[in-house]
């Protein structure tokens, strides 16, 4: 099997939704033609595309990616909820470590509206929701009370994990601070705003213990990933420009995740766990070669699930690792150097796409204010309800 390397990414500014008078095939055509621009690409070399997108309808993939050429390229749309992003760059990697291309297209982009984002549920019934095995769960453990489903079913994680391992809200507000510090470095993020623990303690809660800085927000927003062969980088000296995509895996819900009837489990952090321990198996790399790490931060909860999950800490540890200072510039990692989805924003569609961006500007070398100081090894995690983890390890070629 071959090698995949990015050579070019490309993302919009998040925005908050209808702030900005834009349609999705605008902030695709902005994304993408950033991404075909770095790579030093024209849209007429691609192959394939691979877009992903949530809330937009069928073929809307072809609809953004007609505004970068009509060259009859074979589009995949793909939706695989808040892992969306992430799903197109595994599709991408996938034609060109298989062979079936040399360059393709990796796009995501999102225009959502304006409030907490629902449970899955459509038009709210959870009886035919594909998340309704997960809301039961929380259901049968917490009850469901009136606060936004996903919020609620991450703040119950957030409540087990207190009970069980001693973790504070303090701890918790810790991930909201440190990751809306690192926002302020970063032009793309939709928030760029310092605040300290007690005013994010402070903020509106939105569900116990979660306060509003705590949670990622709606946005509108695109990102892409030109991903292309070992063949087409040597064939156009795209060396200096190339990160490899050195470890990738995919995993979906279990019986562990739902066995347990926790609502950690079912948020996800089984799931992590084995997509995180096969993306090391395949790359080589571990936790102790990464330097940088982009991580699924909806909620402040997530990000400590997460550290669990990637080995950075033992389980229940992970609200002690925040509070050391291990996760920010200083520390054994950076953690979401970007802001994270917490201040970034959170399009869907773009979210894990966005990951690699960040990611490839730092292996390069080129994230300005926020650049991690020798960052060789960046890792990727991007999860979506429902469900489906995806952990990817980028390594400088």
């Amino acid at each position: 099997m071959g090698k995949a390397y990015v050579v070019g990414v490309g993302m919009t500014k998040f925005e908050k939704p209808e702030t900005r008078d834009w349609q999705y095939w605008d902030m695709a055509k902005e994304a993408g033609t950033a991404a075909l621009t770095d790579a030093g690409v024209p849209y007429a070399r691609v192959e394939q595309a691979a877009v992903g997108y949530c809330f937009q309808a069928s073929t809307a993939g072809q609809r953004a990616a007609y505004e970068l050429g009509l060259t009859g390229v074979p589009v995949y749309n793909l939706n695989n909820n808040c892992a969306t992003g992430s799903t197109a760059l595994m599709v991408a990697r996938q034609f060109v470590e298989g062979g079936i291309a040399d360059c393709v297209l990796a796009l995501g982009f999102e225009k959502m509206a304006r409030g907490a984002l629902g449970g899955g549920s459509g038009a709210g019934d959870f009886k035919t929701s594909p998340v309704a095995r997960h809301y039961g769960i929380m259901a049968a453990a917490h009850g469901f009370e009136m606060s936004p489903p996903t919020a609620q079913i991450f703040g119950n994680a957030a409540r087990e994990h207190m009970e069980r391992y001693g973790t504070t809200e303090v701890q918790l507000a810790a991930v909201g601070a440190k990751n809306h510090q690192h926002s302020v470095n970063n032009p793309n993020a939709q928030f760029q705003d310092v605040y300290t623990v007690d005013e994010i303690l402070a903020a509106k809660t939105v569900h116990r213990p979660l306060t509003k800085l705590q949670c990622s927000p709606t946005s509108d927003g695109a990102a892409a990933a030109v991903v292309v062969s070992e063949r087409f980088v040597d064939e156009h000296g795209l060396r200096d420009r190339a990160v490899e995509i050195a470890g990738q895996a995919m995993t979906t819900d279990t019986e562990e995740s739902f066995a347990s009837g926790s609502c950690i489990d079912a948020v996800g952090r089984p799931m992590s766990r084995a997509a995180a321990r096969l993306a090391y198996e395949r790359s080589g790399l571990g936790i102790e070669d990464v330097d940088v790490v982009e991580l699924h931060d909806c909620f402040s909860i997530n990000e400590l699930l997460t550290y669990e999950a990637l080995g950075m800490c033992e389980e229940g540890a992970s609200g002690k690792l925040v509070e050391s200072g291990a996760t920010t510039y200083g520390g054994r990692w950076v953690v979401n150097p970007s802001g994270g989805l917490i201040s970034k924003g959170h399009p869907l569609g773009a979210t894990g796409l966005a990951q690699a961006a960040e990611l490839v500007w730092q292996l390069r070398g080129e994230a300005g204010a926020r650049q991690v100081t020798g960052a060789r090894v960046g890792l990727a995690h991007n999860i979506g309800l429902g469900g489906a983890a995806v952990v990817t390890l980028l390594r400088k070629a």
